[in-house]
């Protein structure tokens, strides 16, 4: 780089505050982001990774919110003016950036806020090969320089140039999960007006189903429901069209389709956790004796299901930098989180809603049984699900829990990610919100009795009496 030829204004520090979050960048448009910060923010990302190393590119992909091409235009200029070429993919599933990051061995940017309202969008980073950038791998040093203004040197600009990938990112999924050689079957799929509303037909065309499509007009102001299959009143609506129409299965898919949730045929959700056994079981089949990484959140019968497929089970803490760490770190061959991510070693370790979804339709393909069956020998436990508590001091709430819990016969105490406590047959995690003031509790156990005992107890430790 030669001298310095100009300065941005400074990021108000309450806003870069708000934005900045563990792992991407989120806000309201345009009173929290707008395109000068996203400039800003292009400028800043390329100056990150030119001090790391040479880097000649960008590939930038971006959702159906209204203000995602605008967005996602001048996060490009900003990056170009520091000398880079950016390659713009437009229209994209977040796991198909990943996928073009991959193919093409460039650093990326997404702009979308997934799940997020309307009002919302916002920044998911990554390196080459879809290497992950959180607070503590970049998003950090990005937040300090546009605190400063961020410098942008005089050098030659680099080109912007449009590349469709879509074709790729369908033949890298095809080359690993193999769906054309199953029974025929009938598949609902929900893409809450998101990016699976692209990717989806491309993904299932010419294959051994008939697809039942919901909501794949592609709209960012969300009509029909939230983009967030995570909350079960999002999914009623796949749940009825799975019945309506007798299917064998429902995919639900959240706004930039990296998370994907499943319905059986008898209209009842599947825990992602049950998924994960699922998917866990098959890779080791392909990969014997391999590593799967599991969040401390997740069922444990994910961890049970490896160990009797002969592989090493590893825990890790809640968030995809964390799961992509460790499973870099181990060469796993799978990851999965209990909120509904799946990571997988042949798509560079990223998550995939998709790649998810095709592996339980390549399990039932080759099944002679409804899907609830093929599921029953994973499904092993209550579970709670996350229950979220307002909390003032959440490390004292937490504080006493510990102390309640400690000196309880037979039971243990993690403190990998927030609290985790476990005893016969059960176990309660409470985390604190990274955003907000809330406690995350998640409990499991062998029965439900178990569980409401055990969910209740600490939900009065944490509500202070309050249910």
């Amino acid at each position: 780089m030669t001298a310095e030829a100009s300065r941005s204004v400074p990021v108000d520090a309450d806003v870069l505050n708000t934005i900045v979050k563990a792992y991407d960048i989120r806000g309201i448009v345009p009173t929290q982001l707008d395109e000068r910060i996203c400039r800003d923010i292009g400028a800043a990302f390329v100056q990150l990774l030119q001090g790391e190393d040479e880097v000649s590119g960008l590939v930038v992909g971006y959702d159906m919110r209204p203000t995602s091409p605008q967005l996602a235009t001048a996060f490009a200029e900003g990056a170009a003016s520091c000398g880079v070429d950016v390659t713009m993919i437009g229209l994209a599933s977040t796991d198909q950036l990943y996928c073009a990051s991959g193919l093409l061995g460039l650093p990326g940017a997404m702009f979308t806020a997934s799940h997020n309202p309307a009002q919302y969008n916002g920044i998911k980073l990554c390196r080459a090969f879809a290497a992950p950038v959180g607070q503590e791998s970049g998003l950090g040093q990005i937040k300090d320089a546009l605190a400063h203004g961020v410098s942008v040197p005089t050098t030659e600009r680099g080109t912007i140039v449009e590349r469709d990938m879509l074709a790729d990112y369908v033949a890298h999924l095809h080359s690993l999960v193999e769906l054309r050689g199953g029974r025929p079957m009938t598949v609902v799929v929900d893409a809450g007006n998101g990016m699976a509303g692209l990717t989806a037909p491309a993904v299932f065309a010419g294959l051994p189903m008939s697809l039942v499509p919901l909501f794949f007009e592609l709209d960012g102001t969300f009509p029909n429901h939230e983009a967030n299959p995570i909350d079960p009143e999002n999914l009623r609506d796949l749940q009825a069209a799975v019945l309506a129409h007798q299917a064998d299965i429902g995919l639900a898919f959240d706004g930039d389709a990296d998370r994907c949730f499943v319905v059986d045929e008898r209209g009842s959700i599947v825990s992602p956790s049950v998924l994960a056994a699922l998917i866990a079981d098959r890779e080791l089949a392909r990969d014997p004796g391999g590593t799967v990484i599991y969040n401390l959140i997740t069922s444990r019968v994910v961890p049970e299901v490896v160990a009797e497929a002969g592989g090493t089970a590893v825990r890790s803490r809640v968030g995809h930098s964390f799961i992509k760490g460790v499973m870099a770190e181990t060469g796993a061959v799978f990851g999965g989180e209990h909120s509904g991510h799946f990571y997988f070693r042949d798509f560079w370790r990223a998550d995939s809603g998709m790649l998810a979804g095709m592996h339980v339709l390549a399990a039932l393909g080759s099944s002679s049984v409804p899907l609830s069956h093929l599921l029953a020998p994973y499904d092993r436990y209550a579970a709670s699900g996350e229950i979220n508590s307002t909390v003032a001091d959440q490390a004292q709430v937490i504080a006493d829990i510990r102390s309640s819990w400690a000196a309880r016969p037979g039971v243990t105490i993690d403190e990998l990610d927030g609290l985790t406590v476990g005893g016969d047959g059960w176990w309660f995690n409470v985390r604190a919100s990274n955003t907000e003031p809330l406690l995350r509790l998640n409990v499991e156990a062998g029965d439900s009795q178990t569980l409401e005992r055990v969910r209740d107890e600490v939900l009065v430790q944490i509500r202070g009496g309050r249910t």
